[in-house]
Parts: C-alpha cells; structure tokens; sequence
C-alpha cells in the first residue's frame, strides 16, 4: 500500500515540478520569518462573520491564498443531537494529506455522537471543497513550493484557532483532537499554543527534512529542491515556527498519545519515540507502513477510553 501511495504522490510531484521557490525569495522569507515566535506567527483573530448551512460551518480565511478556492474555510459539523447544542463536548478531527475520502472519517463521527460528543471536521486547505480546479485534492499542500507550503500550515493553523475560539465561546468547554498524518503535523504544533482536553497523534510528521528529503514519499520533490541550491539547512531555519519538537505542548501530557507505524518511512517510529520521550507522552506503535488501518484501529480504542 505505501508503495502504491508512494509512486502516486510522486507522480503528482512530478506534475508540479515547475513551482519550486526561487533561491531570492525563499531567502527573503527565512529572513522576515526568523524574528517571529510561534504564538506570533500563528496568531489568528475571531472569525469576522460565519455561516451554518445543511451542517457545515464556514466562513472566510484570515489568509488568502492565490486560489479562491481555498479562501473559505470549510467544517463539517456532526451534532451529537438534533439541537445541535455546542455545549457537548467537541471532537476535531484532522486529516491527512491528500485524504481521498471522508467515509472512514464519517464513522468515527457517529460512534462519537453516540458516546455525547459533538465532532467537527474541518476541510484543510487545498483538500475537498477547497480543491482548486485542475489539481488533484491536496497536492498543492505539500510542494517543492516551499514559501506556499510554509504559508499553507500557518493558514490552516489559524483556521483551527478560530475554530477553537469559536466553539469555546458556544459554551463547548471539552475539545479532543484526532489527527493523522498531515493533520498530525498541525495538531503537534498546535498543542503548543492551545490547551484541550486530550489529543491522538496518529503518525504525525514531525521532522520536514525526512519527509521533503529522506523518504520515499521526496524523491520527486528532494531531487528538485537540491538542483535549485535548496537544502535540509533551509527548513531548518524555519524549524523554529514549524517544528513540533521545538516547543512543548500545553496539554497535560498523560491526555497526549502518539500512536507509530513499525514499517514508516515518512514518520521513522525511531523518531517518534524521540519526540515522545522529548514530550514525555505515551507512544503506541502497530505493525504497518505510513498508510494502513491499524492505527486508527488503536486510535479508536484510545479515543474511547479518553472521551469518558
């Protein structure tokens, strides 16, 4: 399966090859990003106005993109009742790249609202109702457009902030996070500005220079970076704002579980027993490669014990 999913990204990559950041100009980000703290960076402020239809909760993104596509933020939105009251508990769920469904996300929606909990899952930018017209769901997420990319987490980041702020102030006083991949990523970093009530990190990528330049899922991209002059050094110096492992969480960390693949190349279970212990959370690992369903099996059993 990973191979399968490997050769597909790469082709897609392939397809985007053209879009690499110039030398000048990444240089010039890295310079004006570099007096930026986290908080700053990834500040975000409450959403002007939003819109509840047919269940999905929208409103626009504090970032604009060039795509109007990916300008409204999309969620959404599985009540645990029919009054639709936010003061259940709410569950955020978080993608991963290029998430080619919803389905198995849908499921786990019901078993919450089941248990009380309210769920929410927001579009991520670039994916689903955020496509632009003439790409593939979320390729343009993750490129050899590195200032994109970067601008890319910090969008969907103040998006998920709003998001927070938004249901703590419908009264929704307990939030969780489940996060795969991609949406791992956001989810570590956003646990260094947010507080919730728990969070399952499944295969979260922690590290940018082995998934850009190290692991099966770069060839296409890493290849392109290094003709164009850019190196591991380059994120590197951006680590600071978009490193998980550069601050810690403020989630208490016995409610924060990491959840490895033994066969992971994009998420290496060797680094993620680092992060962990860095963290000092609890680390799962199952027997399988970046995709696959035995983690979420286990996500879903942890889930259930943490949302009593």
């Amino acid at each position: 399966m990973d191979s399968i999913m490997y050769g597909m990204m790469n082709y897609v990559q392939w397809q985007l090859r053209h879009e690499v950041s110039s030398h000048e100009a990444l240089e010039t980000y890295l310079k004006e990003c570099a007096s930026w703290d986290r908080a700053s960076y990834f500040s975000a402020p409450p959403m002007k106005t939003y819109e509840m239809d047919n269940n999905i909760l929208s409103w626009e993104s504090p970032i604009s993109s060039s795509f109007v596509e990916n300008n409204c933020v999309r969620v959404l939105f599985f009540p645990a009742s029919k009054k639709k009251s936010d003061h259940h508990p709410t569950l955020i769920i978080l993608h991963a790249l290029m998430s080619a469904s919803d389905h198995g996300y849908r499921r786990i929606a019901a078993q919450m609202n089941q248990r009380g909990w309210n769920v929410l899952f927001p579009h991520l930018p670039f994916h689903y109702s955020r496509r632009p017209r003439g790409h593939t769901n979320g390729a343009l997420t993750i490129t050899t457009d590195l200032i994109r990319n970067a601008e890319t987490v910090r969008q969907a980041i103040q998006e998920i902030r709003q998001l927070m702020l938004w249901l703590r102030m419908q009264g929704s006083e307990r939030i969780g996070i489940l996060a795969t991949s991609y949406g791992g990523w956001l989810a570590s970093l956003l646990l260094s500005l947010e507080h919730v009530d728990f969070a399952i990190l499944l295969q979260p990528i922690i590290d940018l220079n082995v998934a850009l330049f190290h692991s099966p899922l770069a060839r296409m991209m890493g290849s392109s970076l290094r003709a164009h002059g850019v190196t591991p050094a380059h994120l590197d110096r951006h680590a600071h704002l978009t490193g998980p492992a550069h601050e810690q969480p403020l989630t208490p960390s016995e409610r924060i579980v990491v959840i490895g693949g033994t066969y992971d190349c994009i998420a290496p279970p060797k680094q993620l027993q680092h992060f962990s212990s860095n963290w000092n959370v609890h680390y799962e690992e199952v027997a399988q490669g970046h995709f696959g369903y035995k983690a979420m099996k286990k996500a879903i059993l942890i889930l259930q014990e943490m949302s009593h």
